[in-house]
């Protein structure tokens, strides 16, 4: 099974390469935030669960987010593997998902991470916000923010990776078929 962690700051190209990526590999994809959606409008036990924490304006803890993923893999038992995204962010949550994944006997095999440039970042999502009306990709200190954000409570899990010999950094500029094609080599590795 592969499991990989696709990882980058906002506007990096997360999405466009796991699109190709699953209809490459066959993989499913794991996005928390689609997951705790669901979990609220299915109003599962998960997902009762973390509505009381919502409703006290807490966050969602990581065990929790962790017996939602859990609960979503069950739902595939047959794929071929899963693509990781917007989780973990935080390296708690990193130590969390191994251990459900090593319980599993199916660890992630590695961690591919687009690298962009920030004033590249910006451009990219100030366009992508004319384009899809999103306010938070139109507001350039926002994005900043959020640049900021990523850097210093997510960049860490790229280190927890990259002592487990896990991480793969890929430069997130040029053409999107060619930036495919050095994820697709890291990815025929594993």
């Amino acid at each position: 099974m592969i499991n990989i962690v696709l990882f980058g700051p906002p506007g990096a190209g997360k999405g466009t390469q796991s699109e190709k990526l699953i209809a490459k590999y066959e993989l499913i994809h794991l996005s928390t935030g689609d997951i705790l959606r669901a979990e609220l409008k299915n109003n599962t036990p998960l997902g009762v669960k973390a509505q009381e924490f919502m409703n006290q304006g807490l966050l969602v803890p990581d065990e929790l987010v962790i017996d939602m993923i859990d609960h979503k893999m069950e739902e595939f038992p047959s794929t071929k593997g899963f693509i990781f995204d917007g989780f973990p962010r935080t390296v708690p949550q990193a130590e969390a998902l191994d251990k459900l994944l090593n319980a599993k006997g199916n660890p992630i095999k590695g961690m591919i991470a687009l690298e962009v440039a920030e004033e590249e970042l910006v451009k990219r999502l100030i366009i992508r916000g004319k384009d899809s009306g999103r306010p938070d990709d139109q507001d350039e200190t926002l994005i900043r923010k959020r640049i900021t954000e990523y850097n210093t409570k997510t960049v860490p899990v790229a280190e927890f990776y990259t002592l487990q010999r896990k991480y793969s950094g890929i430069k997130g500029i040029g053409e999107i078929d060619e930036i495919f094609g050095k994820i697709s080599k890291i990815v025929d590795t594993f």
